[in-house]
């Protein structure tokens, strides 16, 4: 059984006297910063001149600099922009910075894991990954809680780098509820495969096959809606609750036996197989590379998914369904 890290394991005072340069004000950004300051810690904001995410940080009361300027006056740097956009903006305006007895520190371990970034020996590297959108974090922070999280040294230059990411993670509130330690290579490795074969890819298209399916059997759209998509909320509401076995107990006899006796069917051996070349494609970075190279060249699978996909029939009924309950979120 992993140890769980709690308040008492962390010592805030490895931070005092400390700056923690929060880089981009986005999702996480705004709610790690917000819930550092309010831990007593001195952060200030790295980000794109003029860009909103500047403006709304000048509007809760932070310093906002150029990145390369925060880079330098931070103690602690804590890369929180998108994956896809790291590298470049390290090596152009953060790696001049960092210089010996810095922290260099991360919330996904992209970058470092398939080498997009490259820190000097002589810094810190570090993770804390709180396992919630940003906006749950901060609410729960404000609520005097907090989210699990994960936490992992990547380089301890310093010999304090495992104290430094704990006070970090306590200074975030995930040591309210707990954080585990792992390394770059698991939390990356299984947070790439989770995405893609379950949370995002596999439920997403899962979801989408089961309603073409009825539909294509000649059952209305909304009523193929309701049962494929908008009872799945309902479903890992029960999960997230209970587990598994929480959620069986809670759901009818008949959709136990019929959930218990036709889901091995649907994810059946071809599958499986079908997951270890997903995981064998995370793992030996072949994935990686491909992301990279989409990026680079502008994304054009990716805008063309997007595109298909909003006009499937799913998100056309979803799209008006949601309006008539009173839950439309675009």
């Amino acid at each position: 059984m992993a140890k769980i890290y709690r308040d008492e394991d962390a010592d805030l005072s490895i931070l005092e006297g400390k700056t923690i340069a929060i880089i981009g004000y986005g999702n996480q950004g705004n709610a790690q910063a917000n819930n550092m300051r309010d831990s007593g810690c001195k952060v200030i904001i790295g980000n794109v001149r003029g860009d909103p995410f500047w403006e709304q940080a000048k509007e809760d009361g932070f310093e906002v600099y150029e990145i390369s300027e925060a880079a330098r006056l931070g103690d602690v740097v804590h890369m929180l922009i998108p994956d896809e956009v790291q590298a470049q903006v390290y090596r152009e305006q953060i790696a001049p910075s960092m210089g010996a007895g810095k922290v260099l520190c991360f919330s996904h371990g992209f970058n470092i894991h398939f080498k997009q970034i490259v820190p000097p020996r002589d810094i810190d590297v570090v993770m804390i990954a709180p396992k919630a959108p940003g906006a749950i974090l901060r609410r729960a922070y404000q609520q005097g809680s907090g989210v699990p999280g994960l936490f992992a040294v990547e380089q301890d230059a310093s010999g304090n780098a495992k104290e430094i990411a704990l006070a970090l993670a306590k200074a975030a509130g995930l040591t309210r509820v707990g954080v585990i330690e792992t390394s770059f290579k698991e939390e990356v490795e299984t947070d790439l495969f989770g995405e893609q074969v379950v949370l995002v890819g596999g439920v997403s298209e899962l979801v989408k096959a089961g309603f073409e399916k009825l539909v294509e059997a000649g059952y209305q759209p909304e009523i193929a809606y309701f049962e494929c998509l908008n009872e799945l909320k309902l479903i890992t509401d029960l999960i997230y609750e209970g587990g598994i076995e929480g959620m069986m107990r809670a759901v009818s006899n008949t959709a136990e036996y019929g959930g218990r006796t036709r889901g091995p069917m649907i994810i059946d051996d071809r599958v499986r197989k079908t997951m270890d070349k997903i995981l064998k494609d995370i793992q030996n970075g072949e994935f990686a590379k491909e992301w990279i190279g989409e990026y680079q060249r502008g994304a054009p699978k990716l805008r063309k998914a997007r595109e298909t996909a909003k006009d499937h029939l799913i998100e056309r009924i979803g799209r008006e369904l949601r309006k008539w309950s009173g839950i439309e979120r675009e």
